[in-house]
């Protein structure tokens, strides 16, 4: 892009301006720090940046224009000129009826996608009356049992006129299932059907945990989930490869890039291995990523991962559908971000975050409540969360050109020193026999806790502040409301499961249920039996169960 001997001036006039203007006031003042480094120290961060810093780019190969291949301008060619990211809070708590209500509120207050949050016994297959459900009912999101309570949640809210994500891994094709089935019953056409299952099994190894069956079978239920929603819900998103959580367990910006994008080529090799057509199921494919402190390093994340993805596509696999290529992902601002102390700076920190999503081009953006350190977010705090996005979008201007910070020698020089090491880390993870066998090592979990180590060592040796936690800090904080899900709350939601036992169909329910169970030990697509299953009142636990019976159930240390 640049002619060699104007290079070579700015060489020399660089070398010049270090030793007459840096030289000197280094001499005098000196700099705060010896090395400055991105937020989680994946790269040296130079002084200054010139064109010699990306002397080598080459703008048709590795930038291009938005909505052209490689794609690291945008998937779009028009940005948020046409249309603006959907803005999804994430939500859910207590009963399907508190649920349905926050919807609502939401809806209301101007979000225009939802994004549901389950409890933990609904993201471990539990009904809520089991005993490992007991204390956990509502808590960490609402609490789903049968498909009553999924048409409660969607109680006026018309499924042919909202997206909705669903963070739901294990039994995602359960939840999946009653999301169908709903929509079946509002009459909606399933192929109108849009929204996306988080669905990605092979992070919950790494980072998360709620992990039910073994990998094998786990696998096989996702690529069950791509053939039949590539046939019957065409607009669904099918699964939404997580790096958000890998990055919250401690890793950098470069590992959630590597690991993330290496459990996509997982996804994609299983599903072609099953004899699906790669050009069938991979534009279905979304991605979801962290949005962390470093403005600059997450912008160049989120443009090295779209290039990257469109080569790994066209280089691994001939994907030849332009749309298999198109890297699409949902950013949540980053939850171990936010501290309890201070929780008003929690605000300004989410701001910044979201601005690094949107100048990076998320697709989808949750903003974090300020008081989500301590408890699930009040209407008030994830008002003002919802508000955030609302000011960036109207009154900011971040949204009125496309790839904003494109050109600049900094944001490209790191841009490519992101993908660099993410491809590093790609390598070691092929070396290594991909991603399930680099997990069943323990291999990619030991980079990420090795990592937070580190960054928590940095934090207690005051290496790396963190406002109002080790520096700049008060000595109480005032006191605030914080939303709560009472033990009433949690009798009440296990009422509403016995009733529907009661009324429901037995012999209907252990008709789906055997079914499945056939199915399971067959090779059936699953899907089927599954939404016929919800459909006669089978509860996500007894569904659940069923699988366990066939599949077993993953304990750590064992085959991956």
């Amino acid at each position: 892009m640049f002619d060699p001997e104007d290079l070579e001036a700015i060489r020399e006039g660089k070398a010049r301006w270090d030793a007459e203007q840096v030289d000197p006031v280094l001499e005098r003042f000196g700099e705060r720090e010896e090395t400055f480094t991105t937020d989680t120290g994946g790269q040296t961060v130079d002084r200054l940046y010139t064109p010699d810093d990306i002397a080598d780019l080459d703008y048709e190969a590795d930038l291009g224009f938005p909505g052209e291949a490689p794609y690291t301008r945008g998937v779009y060619s028009t940005g948020y000129r046409g249309r603006l990211w959907t803005m999804r809070q994430y939500a859910g708590f207590s009963t399907p009826e508190d649920t349905n209500e926050r919807f609502h509120y939401l809806l209301d207050e101007g979000q225009t996608g939802l994004s549901m949050a389950f409890d933990l016994p609904t993201q471990m297959g539990y009904d809520s009356d089991a005993a490992m459900a007991a204390g956990e009912v509502g808590k960490a999101g609402v609490a789903i049992d049968s498909l009553s309570d999924m048409e409660t949640v969607f109680e006026g809210i018309p499924l042919d006129e909202v997206s909705t994500s669903m963070t739901i891994n294990a039994p995602a094709s359960v939840l999946l299932a009653m999301y169908i089935a709903v929509g079946d019953r509002q009459g909606v056409d399933r192929a109108d059907l849009r929204g996306t299952i988080q669905n990605d099994i092979l992070k919950e190894y790494i980072a998360r945990n709620t992990y039910i069956y073994p990998p094998a079978p786990s696998m096989r239920i996702i690529t069950d989930i791509f053939e039949f929603c590539a046939a019957e819900v065409p607009k669904f998103n099918t699964i939404s490869i997580s790096g958000y959580h890998i990055r919250e367990a401690g890793a950098t910006a470069a590992q959630e890039l590597a690991f993330t994008l290496g459990n996509g080529l997982e996804y994609v090799e299983t599903a072609i291995d099953a004899g699906l057509d790669v050009d069938e199921f991979a534009p279905q494919l979304s991605f979801f990523f962290n949005g962390h402190n470093n403005i600059f390093e997450e912008v160049a994340k989120f443009r090295a991962a779209r290039r990257m993805w469109h080569d790994l596509m066209d280089e691994r696999f001939d994907a030849e559908d332009p749309k298999s290529k198109q890297l699409k992902f949902h950013t949540q601002t980053a939850g171990s971000m936010l501290t309890a102390q201070q929780i008003e700076n929690n605000v300004v920190r989410v701001a910044y975050q979201a601005l690094a999503a949107v100048l990076g081009g998320t697709q989808s953006l949750h903003t974090n409540g300020k008081d989500e350190a301590l408890a699930l977010p009040t209407e008030q705090s994830v008002r003002t969360a919802l508000r955030t996005q609302q000011i960036l979008a109207h009154e900011s201007g971040a949204a009125d050109t496309v790839d904003p910070l494109a050109g600049s020698y900094y944001v490209e020089s790191l841009t490519d020193e992101v993908e660099a090491d993410a491809y590093d880390i790609l390598e070691e993870v092929d070396a290594r026999g991909g991603m399930r066998d680099a997990v069943e090592q323990q291999w990619v979990q030991r980079q990420i806790q090795d990592t937070a180590f580190d960054r928590q060592r940095e934090i207690e040796d005051r290496e790396r502040i963190i406002v109002g936690v080790n520096e700049f800090t008060v000595d109480e904080d005032p006191e605030m409301d914080v939303q709560e899900v009472t033990e009433e709350d949690q009798r009440r939601q296990i009422r509403r499961l016995e009733s529907v036992r009661e009324d429901r169909d037995e012999e209907a329910v252990t008709a789906t249920l055997e079914a499945l169970r056939e199915a399971a030990r067959g090779d059936e697509n699953l899907l089927p039996f599954i939404i016929e299953a919800v459909k006669a009142s089978a509860t996500v636990g007894e569904i659940c169960n069923v699988l366990r019976e066939e599949f077993g159930e993953y304990t750590p240390g064992g085959a991956v």
